[in-house]
């Protein structure tokens, strides 16, 4: 068991996917702006970065694992134009703002929306050209079984990208980091959303999570092969790109 697993939003007791659904439907209405907020508008440039990493490959059905409010999805139809995107996560909560945010772009006749837990997909084996996940994968109360089932709906050859938020390990971003995880960025999950809790959770998984060569590991173990990454920022953040065989 990784230790990012055995973080739990509210309580130690009772199962994580549950908690972790009750912190995103009560952070919802607040989530965007705190993620810019926080990450001081950077996190649009990941994400752009690891979209690209698909551009070579020109998918047509992508599915979008831990979807939150749709950013990623929107971002990903407007740069690679797939055929079909399918937006994945366990909130309603966040999957509603997404919709709206969907029908502003004018993009609700390429993705929709479905409600799942990653730890078992309701999609067919072999589905997916593209498989992709911003900032969500450390949630997973089972990362190797999130990833098996990430793989399980891929198409052979298809690949997988992932963005995540990571621990810088050099001096001295990794002391400056962990001063701004452990104390700025639970303030102010506080004072603009109310819980205090979620954002000291996500503080805590961000430390938690295996990353680097760990997390290509993980991937390989998965059943993907090629597993690469790139740190950006100073190692704040963290890109994997897979394919599978």
């Amino acid at each position: 068991m990784y230790e990012q697993e055995k973080i739990k939003p509210y309580s130690d007791e009772g199962d994580k996917s549950e908690q972790v659904e009750q912190m995103f439907d009560s952070i919802a209405p607040n989530y965007d702006k705190l993620n810019h907020l926080m990450s001081f508008d950077i996190d649009k440039r990941w994400r752009r970065k690891s979209i690209m990493q698909l551009e070579p490959y020109h998918p047509q059905h992508i599915l979008d694992i831990a979807t939150g409010t749709g950013d990623f999805a929107i971002l990903t139809a407007q740069l690679l134009h797939p055929e079909r995107l399918t937006a994945s996560d366990i909130s309603e909560g966040m999957m509603e703002i997404g919709r709206k945010k969907v029908k502003e772009n004018g993009l609700q006749d390429i993705i929709s929306f479905s409600k799942e837990d990653c730890m078992n997909l309701s999609f067919p084996d072999n589905t997916y050209d593209a498989v992709t996940a911003a900032f969500g994968i450390r949630n997973f109360a089972d990362l190797d079984q999130g990833l098996r089932e990430m793989c399980r709906v891929l198409k052979s050859g298809g690949h997988v990208s992932i963005v995540e938020l990571t621990h810088p390990t050099r001096f001295p971003m990794k002391q400056l980091f962990k001063i701004y995880s452990r104390t700025v960025l639970p303030l102010w999950g506080k004072l603009v959303s109310k819980d205090m809790s979620a954002y000291s959770y996500l503080s805590a998984t961000i430390a938690a999570f295996p990353q680097g060569e760990t997390m290509s590991e993980a991937l390989q173990r998965a059943g993907f092969t090629s597993a690469t990454f790139k740190r950006m920022t100073f190692g704040v953040c963290t890109m994997y790109f897979a394919t599978k065989p």
